[in-house]
């Protein structure tokens, strides 16, 4: 693919304000996000913060522990905590009239963690350098597998990074975390996310989907006669298309369980399993939301991060 995506300067611009925003609540959520802290309290200050600097929630964010890569989210009444020994992955989307920010970091007290971290860093440091227009894509995850390796971890090879488009998250291109042959080439004006994962030497590298799932999507608008589901799709439909989470509907117990089956049985809702490394092995993340330009555009960067 060769050429360039016209965008204009509004669609820029609304990039640019939600990637301002998600970056902002980023770090909001690793400032806030300490031992003995409900998962709960930080997504739900987090979501808060983002409505209040004038943006969207992309999807909810995903607060994911030790092993635990992508999609988890805090429940309804979610009473964990995080731990000392914890790894956290803070996943965070905002949008502005549909266009995302997407945007990630990891956090630990634990020294045992902290290469594990840089690597992911670094490993995206590298992969922006090489967002410019003409790039191979299969250059960049070469970059980012190749960083990783050379820190002493493994990237977690069936984990990517994204394009990003109106009101769709998980656009073209993929991105892999480790090399593959393409000849799709960048252009510019894409708005792409690089989000590298990296393990630990004791892990596959690998991730797998768990039977557990918190956040849906709404695929289809169909009629439903439970109450329950039609609570459910209530809020499914205010998201055009973007995911939400469980907790943001005003059903509970068994009724919820109920009306959820009901629209995943008709196909009307796609789930997102949360996501393990196989072997049980802890897992960092880092990501940035990118404007593909002869100078990559970070429009997700801070000063901290």
């Amino acid at each position: 693919m060769e050429g360039m995506i016209c965008m204009d300067q509004e669609v820029k611009e609304k990039y640019m304000k939600a990637g301002k925003i998600a970056g902002e609540a980023r770090d909001y959520a690793a400032e806030i996000a300490k031992p003995g802290k409900k998962i709960l309290d930080i997504v739900e200050a987090v979501e808060s913060l983002i409505k209040a600097k004038g943006a969207e929630i992309a999807f909810p964010i995903n607060i994911s522990i030790n092993d635990i890569a992508a999609h988890d989210t805090a429940d309804k009444n979610d009473e964990r905590v995080l731990g000392e020994n914890d790894i956290v992955k803070i996943d965070i989307g905002t949008h502005i009239d549909g266009y995302i920010g997407d945007t990630a970091c990891t956090v630990a007290w634990s020294e045992d963690y902290q290469e594990l971290i840089k690597s992911t860093k670094k490993a995206l440091e590298e992969a922006i350098k090489l967002c410019t227009p003409g790039t191979n894509l299969g250059e960049i995850s070469s970059v980012i597998e190749k960083t990783i390796k050379e820190a002493g971890f493994k990237p977690i090879a069936n984990l990517t990074g994204h394009g990003l488009d109106k009101f769709n998250l998980h656009a073209e291109p993929t991105i892999p975390n480790v090399s593959f042959k393409t000849s799709y080439t960048l252009q510019e004006g894409q708005a792409i996310a690089i989000e590298p994962f990296a393990t630990t030497n004791e892990g596959a590298g690998l991730i797998k989907e768990s039977v557990e799932k918190k956040i849906f999507m709404m695929l289809y608008d169909k009629p439903v006669r439970n109450q329950h589901a039609r609570q459910i799709l209530r809020i499914a439909k205010t998201r055009n298309g973007l995911p939400f989470p469980l907790r943001w509907v005003p059903s509970s117990g068994i009724g919820l369980r109920i009306g959820l089956k009901e629209l995943l049985d008709k196909n009307i809702l796609y789930d997102y399993p949360i996501l393990k490394e196989i072997k049980g092995a802890p897992v960092a993340q880092s990501e940035h939301s990118i404007i593909v330009a002869d100078k990559p555009i970070i429009t997700t960067k801070t000063e901290k991060f």
